[in-house]
C-alpha cells in the first residue's frame, strides 16, 4: 500500500534511509523531533511510504513548490527516492513514484523535477522508465 508516513514512522523512514546513502540513524534529539514535525505538518511536503507486510519498504518525498511562472502553477521536486535493499526490482519504488505524480497533479504542478547522484545505467534506467528526462535541463548543484 502506498500512502503518506505517519507521525510514528520516524525511527523506521531513518533505518530506510540506511539503504539511500546515510551510514548511521542521527541521534533522537529536540532538532531530529522539530524538523519531523515541521515535515509532518507542512502541507506541501509529502513523504511517500510503500508499506508491504507492515513494514515499510521503499519511499520518496514529494514537495510542492508555488511558482509565479507557468501561470502561477507550482512545480514539485522528488528526492530521497529509496527501496529497502532485500526488496528492489520489485516495482515497489515505481509506485511511489507514481504517488508523487498523482500528487503533484492534484496540486496543478507543471512538471515534477528530480535529481539523482547515481551513474548507474539501471538507476538512471529506472528514471527514465518512470517517465523522467534527462535531457530537457542541465543540473548544477552547490553543495554548503
Amino acid at each position: 500500500m502506498v500512502r503518506e508516513a505517519r507521525e510514528n514512522e520516524l525511527n523506521e523512514i531513518l533505518e530506510l534511509y540506511l539503504d539511500l546513502h546515510e551510514t548511521s540513524v542521527p541521534e533522537d534529539s529536540e532538532h531530529l523531533r522539530t524538523v519531523w514535525k515541521k515535515i509532518m505538518n507542512d502541507p506541501d511536503h509529502h513523504l511517500i511510504v510503500n508499506v508491504r507486510e507492515g513494514r515499510i519498504v521503499s519511499s520518496c518525498v514529494c514537495v510542492i513548490i508555488p511558482n509565479l511562472t507557468r501561470n502561477v502553477r507550482p512545480y514539485a521536486f522528488v528526492e530521497n527516492v529509496v527501496t529497502r535493499k532485500d526488496c528492489r526490482g520489485k516495482g515497489y519504488a515505481s509506485q511511489c513514484l507514481e504517488y508523487a505524480k498523482d500528487t503533484a497533479l492534484k496540486n496543478n504542478c507543471y512538471k515534477i523535477m528530480l535529481l539523482t547522484g547515481s551513474k548507474e545505467p539501471s538507476t538512471l534506467e529506472f528514471y527514465k522508465k518512470a517517465g523522467y528526462s534527462s535531457t530537457d535541463k542541465t543540473a548544477f548543484i552547490r553543495w554548503l
